[in-house]
């Protein structure tokens, strides 16, 4: 394997990687957003 293709993938993950944290960040925001805050409503 060359070394460019390792580089190439190393670049890859790395917005891969960003993109997957922020879906997890954005599924649990929406999640305590339209789950949990009714339960608790503003007085």
């Amino acid at each position: 394997m060359n070394s460019l293709a390792v580089v190439w993938h190393f670049w890859l993950a790395v917005p891969l990687t960003v993109l997957a944290i922020l879906i997890v960040v954005l599924v649990i925001a929406g999640y305590l957003i339209k789950v949990v805050a009714p339960r608790y409503p503003k007085q």
